[in-house]
């Protein structure tokens, strides 16, 4: 188990105790795992508090939605355990007064006996007090009656709705109210690709095989409904949805809120492209989106998921999601245009000119095509060289700029030198990072001043012009463990073979080979420059894959040489 993590009996309380200092709005009471609002007036001058909380392992839930016009307390048990009666009880008294408290709470036979026990412990004290089930989880909609659902995230929108009523000084009756009518709009599923490890088991809580995952989840580490195969972003969000809005009857022309959550081991960039998918079918369908939230906001510890809820909204329940919050977990407005906003960008045209290819120009386009099928089946090999040193991108930054070059027009293979030029472009276009301008800046200047019809001796120069292109742009030099480790040796290699009276197809083997030798080479050289450098001695053992890139397109040219 691999946690940042001091005792695990004491995670709970040190995770509250930093919660609480990060948050000067937030206090935390001393006997008992409860976050409360920092400020609260005397009880007699409170008005209805709303409470909620649980196990922990779901942060930022529970603490986290701790402020004014959301939670007035939190209560935190033990990772995925329900807090004890007298910690509901004490988070009852420190935030609550005659005015009443509304506990919400997720359907979980824990829960609601403890919270539902407090609740009669607080009556009996002069503090009326009522309980408010979320049982959002239509996973179950086959299995269970609805009442007996699980609550999951839909939970949060019922946080907010409740203290936004809380807010404006309603009687306790009708803040409980809006807040079952939340928890009746609400409909929420999961999916998650892993297991999540409770930090006192040390394991996880279930494994999966490669290309599983486990469809309709809690939010304890339990195993989903069903384990299915593992689909695209896009197929799984279209299974939740169709199974979020039949259950709720959501039809076209009907406002809905939706929150994307992710489950704690889910990057940004996952949920965003959930994000995108489950808005875009939403809207497909007829339906009205008003309002949008993603991110982690109710997890289960670092589990690798996500999960979908969608809220039917009339104007009293946008109005009370609209409504302003300190909660420092709250992720904002929710309020997202009602189309993707795309707009163009300024390019400089590119004036194509009917003209029949010259020779050059169709023994370019040749030579691209055969490096380009080079570099779409290096994509594994390239990737796998990547990672090992570097961000793991290389490979696929290659077949984009394969297909890149692809696609070009006809007219773009007019002739050598205005081949490479739009060469250069659709690289610096397709791929990011640091191949793209490299590769469109070696091509620029080998472009410069190469005839119509080069021979073999015009392309050695393109190429040395090339090579000292990247050099000036990156600084590096042969012996950094670069690209230039492959590059240089295989046009000093050319220059001087043709020189010597070598046939160029015989002296581009050479070259060849000497690029494939200074690339094995960088697996024993120390990298000076870009992310490998960072590693330092962790690099060694493996070649640079820029080099190995190069070494690649090189010997696809071989054919070139031959006619």
């Amino acid at each position: 188990m691999r946690k940042l993590l001091n005792d695990p009996r004491g995670v709970v309380r040190e995770m509250l105790e930093g919660q609480v200092d990060l948050n000067p709005g937030q206090a935390l009471l001393r006997d008992e795992d409860v976050v409360v609002r920092a400020s609260l007036p005397e009880p007699g001058a409170r008005g209805v508090a709303v409470l909620s909380g649980g196990g922990s392992g779901h942060e930022p839930a529970h603490a986290g939605y701790v402020g004014a016009g959301m939670l007035h307390a939190a209560v935190a048990g033990d990772v995925f355990t329900s807090p004890s009666v007298d910690a509901v009880l004490a988070a009852i008294r420190a935030a609550a007064g005659p005015a009443g408290a509304v506990l919400v709470v997720k359907n979980y036979t824990g829960d609601r006996l403890n919270f539902g026990l407090a609740a009669e412990l607080a009556r009996a004290e002069g503090i009326p007090a009522e309980v408010v089930v979320v049982a959002d989880d239509v996973a179950l909609r086959d299995t269970v009656e609805p009442a007996r659902r699980r609550g999951i995230d839909g939970t949060v929108l019922v946080h907010k709705v409740a203290g936004a009523a809380a807010a404006t000084g309603l009687p306790l009756e009708a803040v409980v109210a809006e807040a079952r009518a939340a928890a009746t709009a609400i409909g929420t599923m999961g999916v998650a690709l892993g297991a999540c490890t409770v930090p006192a088991a040390g394991r996880p809580g279930f494994s999966l095989e490669e290309g599983e995952a486990e469809l309709g989840l809690g939010i304890h580490g339990e195993q989903g409904v069903r384990r299915v195969a593992l689909r695209s972003a896009d197929a799984l969000v279209e299974a939740i949805l169709d199974t979020v809005l039949a259950d709720a009857s959501l039809g076209a022309g009907e406002r809905v809120a939706l929150l994307v959550n992710g489950l704690g081991g889910t990057p940004p960039m996952e949920l965003a492209v959930v994000a995108r998918q489950a808005l875009a079918l939403l809207r497909a369908r007829g339906l009205v989106v008003e309002r949008a939230w993603f991110g982690n906001l109710l997890t289960a510890l670092e589990m690798p998921g996500a999960s979908l809820t969608v809220m039917r909204l009339d104007d009293a329940l946008l109005e009370r999601l609209d409504a302003p919050t300190d909660a420092p977990a709250w992720p904002g407005s929710g309020r997202i245009a009602a189309a993707r906003n795309l707009v163009g960008t300024a390019a400089a045209p590119v004036v194509e000119t009917e003209r029949p290819a010259t020779p050059g120009g169709e023994a370019v386009r040749r030579a691209v095509l055969a490096a380009a099928t080079a570099l779409e089946a290096a994509e594994e090999r390239l990737t796998a060289l990547d990672s090992a040193a570097g961000d793991g991108d290389l490979g696929i930054s290659m077949s984009r700029g394969a297909a890149a070059l692809r696609i070009l027009p006809d007219t773009a293979w007019a002739e050598a030198p205005s081949a490479l030029l739009r060469m250069g472009e659709a690289l610096r276009r397709a791929i990011a990072g640091s191949s793209g301008p490299f590769y469109a800046t070696a091509l620029l200047r080998a472009a410069r001043g190469l005839p119509d019809a080069p021979g073999a001796g015009d392309w050695s120069r393109a190429l040395t012009a090339a090579v000292e292109a990247i050099a000036e742009m990156g600084g590096a030099r042969p012996g950094d463990r670069t690209m230039l480790d492959a590059l240089h040796p295989a046009a000093e290699t050319f220059a001087k073979a043709l020189d010597a009276g070598r046939a160029p197809a015989a002296a581009w083997g050479e070259a060849v080979r000497a690029a494939r030798a200074g690339a094995e080479a960088t697996a024993v050289m120390r990298p000076r420059l870009g992310r490998a450098s960072y590693l330092g001695d962790r690099a060694l053992g493996t070649p640079d894959a820029g080099a190995a890139a190069a070494v690649i397109w090189l010997d696809a040219l071989t054919p070139q040489f031959a006619e």
